[in-house]
């Protein structure tokens, strides 16, 4: 293309409108020029180079101008080339959309021809039909009496041949498949019905797997061969595999768990003892079966006995968890299953026999009982048994109580002694559900071993509120006991017979102080016994001492051998109460007598009118004390645990001639009787300064000289000074022997109240009081 043709191309450019911002454009360049001129020519001297920048400006300017006409023509001519490729662009999407136009055209018309030919094409298809079924004729004729007979072998359970024929049947469908194009024909439509039921039969023999392996072991191993033959079969595209070994295995384990634990009821109440029992039986057999005729049947992978195995603790766990989220278990039951899962199940006569292979073993698997279920099932054991324990145990004391009341008295021995079967019971008793109990578990013996003791501290406290009930019944009169004294020797007898006996409770390896409660328990119910019989003989008693000491008592002796007479009476039935429990009890007797003695000489009823009654006084305490002595030496009491010597000391006091030696016995009475010091109405105050309470100094105790100014106001010769004087020897006197006996006597006897102005000579009030008289 020439230059002229070009140009004629090329659009002519009109020129634009003016720039809206020339003007000022120009008035800022100005300006700036303007002041550059100002500041370069602003010395006079500077002006003599204007020439030469005016050149050199008219030089700048022209070189600018060049440019931009450079750049302008630059630009015009890139927009030139623009346009004329455009007009090239638009005559070539022309001549396309001609193009275009024409092959649509000519595709309209081949789709009219293909219409043309479409039936053509389906006869085409429906001949090759036809061809291959024309072919295969024979053969679809025999289908239908294939699959009859196929359904007979299932029937008749041939799976072996009612396999091949199916997969006969299937081989043949898929031969047609191709040729018929996907054509489903109706006589391959019950096929897979077919399949399924034959996989159903063979489930049903991998469920009665334990028994055809003892009866028809052949069907088995079929059954299991078509399943594993079936699995091992790559199946066609588009067809859903037949994994018939996992329903195999399904089978095995819902077979066995139905045969074992498929029943939906519960064991009856009682009747889990014998669901266990025919388990421990049944189990073990089931595993030998599978190990001996079922293992041998499957291929090896099933690992038939481990499959049992686990199987049967499965449906077992299921079961028994089941069975514990239902009503709570008896005692028996819950026992029987807790000693059955720990120690039965896995032990040698069930899952631990030595018959068993070793792929039998379930030790590994998860506990047959969680230990939420092991709390669960010893609470309710432990729970049940301490009411059955209670029960038992007030039934007992219920018996026990009835027959305090009644005509006859306590039941002996051969050697004579009160007995009761009772504490036998009790601890029996007891000791059964401890022993029964160690036979699970530690943890439940020691429950169980709580549980009885916590019961037997109530039980004993029982006894007691039975035994107090009993005494203020009788004393009250509203229920007289005929043999009310015997039958309280015959509970201390009971109390003997469990303190001696209640060490069978003690648990091996258990704390030395685990029965410490139970033994305090004991010795209070001893205590409170003795305390009624006690009171029993003071209340006999207590008529005897009224008028002793007396004119009468001086003179005879008659008021002391009725005390002895009715004494030995009353202890008649000590010797039926077995040791060491007698010597307890005749001492605390004897011990009441002499206190029931020294309660009548302190209360100053007796005063001596002379040397000859104080040496009257002085022998009847001498007799009395021989006669108290000889009682209770017949009585079997030791003479070295006898209070009467108390008699001796206080006939001293009386027998002295010299009244300035009475500080002498005194202090001796004091060395023998430390308690002497203190009387049990004396009201306490504070003590004098500078008195400290040391480990040999008794305690202070205002008033208590009361005791001794009785005993000394008996002689009746002594003045108040000298009885002052006397009274002194107790705040000198040494610390008590340590053989002194320390068996309280006179803080249990009542002293007469002080005189008002009484008090120790160590003080301002005793200076006061010498100086008054």
């Amino acid at each position: 293309m020439d230059s002229a043709a070009k140009d004629e191309m090329q659009p002519e450019l009109s020129p634009g409108p003016e720039w809206p911002e020339q003007e000022r454009a120009e008035q800022l360049a100005r300006g700036a020029a303007l002041k550059w001129a100002s500041g370069i020519f602003y010395r006079p001297e500077q002006l003599a180079r204007l020439g030469q920048y005016r050149s050199r400006e008219v030089q700048r300017t022209c070189s600018l101008e060049a440019r931009l006409k450079s750049v302008v023509q630059s630009y015009l001519e890139g927009v030139q080339t623009g346009v004329w490729q455009l007009a090239r662009a638009i005559e070539a999407v022309q001549g396309t959309r001609e193009a275009l136009s024409q092959a649509r055209g000519l595709l309209q018309g081949m789709s009219q021809a293909l219409r043309t030919l479409e039936p053509l094409r389906e006869r085409v298809a429906q001949y090759k039909q036809l061809q291959a079924l024309s072919h295969l004729l024979p053969r679809l004729r025999a289908v239908p009496a294939a699959v009859a007979h196929t359904q007979t072998l299932i029937d008749a359970q041939q799976f072996l041949e009612a396999y091949v024929s199916l997969r006969e049947l299937e081989q043949l469908r898929e031969d047609m498949w191709a040729p018929l194009g996907g054509l489903e024909l109706p006589v391959f439509q019950g096929l897979d019905l077919l399949f399924e039921a034959l996989g159903q039969a063979v489930e049903a023999a991998a469920g009665a797997a334990g028994k055809l392996a003892r009866e028809d072991p052949a069907l088995l191993v079929a059954a299991v061969r078509v399943a594993e033959v079936e699995t091992g079969r790559t199946t066609p595209l588009g067809q859903v595999p037949r994994d018939w070994r996992q329903r195999c295995l399904r089978a095995l384990q819902e077979g066995l768990e139905q045969t074992h634990f498929g029943s939906p009821l519960l064991p009856a109440p009682g009747a889990l003892p014998g669901w266990l029992e025919a388990l421990r039986v049944a189990l073990p057999v089931e595993l030998a079966t599978a190990e001996a005729l079922v293992a041998p049947c499957c291929p090896p992978q099933y690992n038939v006995v481990q499959l049992w195995a686990h199987t049967l603790h499965s449906g077992l766990r299921r079961s028994l968890q089941h069975l514990l989220a239902g009503p709570e278990l008896e005692a028996a039951d819950a026992f029987a299953l807790l000693h059955w899962a720990l120690h039965v199940y896995l032990g040698q006569e069930m899952m631990g026999s030595l018959e068993l292979g070793p792929e039998a073993d379930v030790s590994q698997l998860e506990p047959l009982l969680t230990l939420e279920n092991i709390e669960q099932l010893e609470a309710t054991f432990v729970a049940n048994v301490q009411a059955s324990v209670s029960q038992w145990l007030q039934n007992a004391l219920d018996g026990e109580v009835a027959e305090w009341g009644r005509e006859q008295g306590p039941n002996t021995d051969p050697s004579g002694s009160y007995y009761s079967p009772m504490p036998a019971i009790v601890l029996q008793i007891l000791e059964e559900n401890i022993r029964v109990a160690s036979l699970v578990s530690e943890s439940l013996q020691q429950r169980v071993h709580g549980m009885a003791l916590s019961e037997l501290g109530i039980f004993l406290r029982s006894f007691s509120d039975a035994l107090i009930r009993f005494s203020r019944d009788h004393l009250r009169g509203k229920a007289m006991a005929p043999h009310y004294v015997p039958y309280l020797l015959a509970a201390l007898n009971h109390q003997s017979a469990l303190s001696s006996s209640v060490s069978v409770l003690q648990l091996d390896g258990a704390p030395s102080g685990a029965l410490a409660p139970v033994e305090a328990a004991l010795d209070k119910l001893q205590r409170r016994i003795c305390r009624l019989v006690l009171e029993a003989l003071q209340a006999e008693l207590q008529p005897l001492f009224a008028d002793l000491p007396s004119r009468q008592w001086l003179s005879s002796p008659e008021l002391l051998e009725s005390v002895c007479e009715r004494t030995g009476r009353f202890c008649r039935d000590f010797g039926r109460v077995r040791n060491p429990t007698v010597q307890l009890l005749l001492a605390e007797a004897e011990r009441a007598v002499v206190l029931q003695y020294l309660r009548a000489l302190m209360q100053g009823r007796l005063v001596c009118r002379g040397a000859d009654e104080r040496t009257q006084a002085a022998e009847r305490l001498r007799h009395d004390a021989a006669q108290l002595q000889q009682l209770f030496l017949g009585l079997g009491l030791q003479e070295n645990a006898q209070c009467a010597p108390v008699l001796l000391a206080l006939r001293e006091l009386l027998n002295l001639r010299d009244p300035a030696l009475l500080g002498l016995e005194v202090a001796g009475l004091q060395q023998q009787f430390p308690d002497v010091r203190c009387g049990r109405g004396s009201r306490r105050e504070e003590k004098p300064e500078g008195r400290e309470n040391g480990a040999d100094t008794p305690p202070w105790c205002p008033g208590s000289e009361d005791h001794v100014s009785a005993l000394l106001g008996l002689r009746g010769d002594l003045s108040r000074e000298q009885q002052l004087v006397a009274l002194s020897s107790l705040q000198a006197a040494l610390p008590p022997s340590p053989r002194a006996s320390r068996r309280a006597l006179f803080s249990l006897v009542p002293a007469p109240a002080p005189a008002p102005a009484s008090c120790l000579p160590s003080g301002s009030c005793a200076r006061a009081l010498l100086l008054s008289e």
